[in-house]
């Protein structure tokens, strides 16, 4: 198994391709049957804004699979705040909950005042006022999103997230790589490196403010450190062979990686702070993919030491590695749930590479994406989602899968292919 040469190649192909531009569309391809049906009224006032921030919410809302957004088109009372909603009107269009507000435009930027109503209940849920500033309506709708999720669900929301991932320009030998960062809809991105060499598993840190990356700029396999606002950097290493997949711990200070510069493959453990490496596995088979467990006392694992690609767990306290998966012969690049209780990966099944998920308890495996080609799943840091690679066409896009597989969506870029998405940690 040539993994480690097979795995560049592979995605150095797979980014090869022409953008035009590192911002994503939304294409929803699944939506959940389970959805619960709300309203989000055109905010009174929003006419003079430069965004629509009634739908950014919505579109948020959509996106989650949690929500079936009532058509603008059916609504034939548009109420702004909570007091003037007639209960009886919104039931008989099937609305459970329901999203009024107003804007306007102040000195220093904007405010949004906003209510979210219970119809059902008969109650309002929230009323908040928020301001934002000149640059930053779409952040602010973001929020908004995230407070009527938390309270509809009790699950915090995750739309003012940001997401990570590596693009490519032009053909053959004339490539140019990028770094992106944007928000979790895949708007407002920026962009964080330019390269003519390949970029690869950007990995964010806890604190949502830096990215370890893999890049090829000197010729061979680097791992970086950059600081997404700043844009200073460090090379973190720059062993002989592979320096691949990094990926924080949950307190920052340290990065797990895969290094071959002792033979094969292996885990290894960097102390950010004052570069000491500790080896974590010792075998005669290729170990990568590192994931940290929540806790931050195991680590997760792709090995072919069984003779294919399967999920192993090994304790930074010592001891054996023990095997998670066993469903089929081809199980890689897995991550775990928020609350560790799962772990999502790319499972090869009879149809081809797709997302999966098990839980470590019965350690049932069951297949969460529709598509064929599925590689680099990152999970939501609320654990609803997950973000991944696919093809369509001859083109790479990024989709997500709802953690119950009853939702999907899509992130196309206009042209060319986008890969390796990270999904970052709460930023506040």
């Amino acid at each position: 198994m040539q993994t480690l040469s097979k795995v560049w190649l592979f995605c150095v192909l797979l980014l090869i391709s022409s953008v035009a531009s590192a911002n994503l569309t939304i294409e929803i391809t699944r939506g959940s049957d389970q959805a619960l049906p709300i309203g989000v009224v055109p905010f009174a006032g929003n006419e003079g804004l430069p965004e629509d921030v009634a739908q950014i919410v919505q579109d948020d809302l959509e996106r989650s699979g949690f929500f079936a957004p009532l058509e603008r088109s059916a609504m034939f009372d548009r109420p702004s705040q909570a007091a003037d909603v007639e209960f009886g009107t919104w039931r008989s269009l099937d609305v459970r909950y329901l999203v009024v507000g107003r804007a306007q435009q102040t000195g220093s930027g904007y405010e949004l005042q906003f209510d979210l109503v219970d119809i059902s209940g008969q109650r309002p849920m929230i009323s908040e006022t928020v301001t934002a500033s000149s640059n930053d309506l779409r952040g602010a709708a973001h929020y908004i999103s995230d407070q009527i999720f938390e309270a509809i669900t009790d699950i915090r929301g995750a739309f003012s997230t940001r997401i990570a991932y590596v693009t490519a320009q032009g053909l053959g030998d004339n490539m140019q790589f990028g770094l992106y960062v944007a928000d979790a809809d895949g708007r407002r991105s920026q962009q964080v490196l330019t390269s003519d060499q390949p970029i690869m598993s950007p990995a964010w840190s806890p604190d949502g403010r830096k990215l370890a990356y893999v890049s090829f700029e000197t010729g061979k396999a680097s791992i970086y450190i950059q600081d997404v606002n700043t844009g200073q950097r460090v090379q973190a290493t720059s062993f002989d062979g592979i320096n691949g997949a990094p990926t924080w711990s949950p307190d920052g200070r340290r990065i797990a990686m895969s290094l071959s510069k002792d033979g094969q493959p292996e885990i290894y453990v960097l102390d950010v702070a004052n570069r000491s490496l500790d080896r974590i596995t010792n075998s005669n088979s290729i170990d990568t993919e590192p994931a940290w467990s929540p806790d931050g006392r195991s680590l997760i694992f792709t090995s072919d030491r069984s003779g294919g690609p399967q999920i192993y767990q090994t304790s930074l306290g010592g001891g054996e590695a023990n095997r998670l998966t066993f469903t089929g012969n081809y199980n890689a690049r897995a991550r775990f749930s928020p609350d560790g209780e799962e772990i999502f990966l790319i499972h090869r099944s009879s149809r081809g590479f797709q997302v999966a998920k098990q839980n470590l308890d019965g350690g049932r495996l069951v297949v969460l994406s529709e598509s064929t080609r599925d590689e680099s799943p990152s999970v939501a840091p609320n654990g609803t989602m997950v973000i991944f690679a696919t093809q369509q066409g001859n083109s790479g896009v990024l989709s997500a899968v709802s953690a119950d597989g009853r939702s999907s969506f899509r992130l196309p870029a206009a042209q060319g292919d986008v890969r390796d998405p990270a999904w970052s940690p709460f930023l506040n």
